[in-house]
């Protein structure tokens, strides 16, 4: 009885250390649901793409997962991963100086285009002005008034334009030299 027992327990321990070391399989179906098998042929078809295998205790495996149908076949090279992205001082990316030099070449456009809006109406209000010469004085102060408003407006858009040209031709490629930033992210991108 001592021998059964013992027996028993020799194959107890030995199972569990077998299953012990065995990896299982994680994968994430399309509810967002983690599901888990120590059994690759159990994994749904669809999801054999994505599953990821961890090792004894929950420790990742190595990357390379063989399912059933590739066994004997030649493994092709998934991707190359990509170089980290290079940063400045500031930790700020590509993309950020890209983004900021395209947000600053709209305000300048807009700017731009209103800037000269903002001028035909005026010179159009100027010359309604001096048409106005046999015209009652009310008239007269109402179309000066106009166009002096019209001629605040040309110069707000002629600042703005002159704010945006300032930071596209000296703020930021100053600041992208002090902060070691790559100058070719200050050009903007070609379609």
């Amino acid at each position: 009885m001592k021998k059964i027992g013992l027996v028993i327990s020799i194959g107890l321990i030995l199972f569990s250390f077998s299953a012990f070391g065995q990896g299982m399989y994680k994968w994430v179906d399309e509810k967002g649901t983690a599901h888990f098998t120590d059994d690759l042929s159990l994994v749904p078809e669809k999801y054999r793409d994505q599953i990821r295998e961890t090792g004894p205790r929950g420790k990742p495996a190595s990357p390379s997962i063989e399912s059933p149908e590739s066994v004997g076949k030649e493994k092709e090279i998934e991707s190359v991963p990509e170089p980290p992205e290079h940063k400045d001082l500031s930790g700020r990316g590509e993309d950020w100086w890209r983004a900021t030099v395209s947000e600053w070449n709209k305000k300048l456009a807009t700017a731009r285009t209103n800037y000269e809006d903002a001028y035909d109406k005026w010179k159009a209000k100027q010359q309604e002005l001096e048409a106005s010469q046999f015209k009652p004085d009310s008239v007269k102060r109402k179309l000066r008034a106009e166009a002096k408003a019209l001629e605040e407006n040309v110069k707000d858009w002629e600042k703005q334009m002159e704010e945006a040209k300032n930071m596209l031709d000296n703020v930021l490629p100053k600041q992208a030299a002090d902060d070691h930033a790559n100058p070719e992210w200050l050009n903007p991108e070609e379609p």
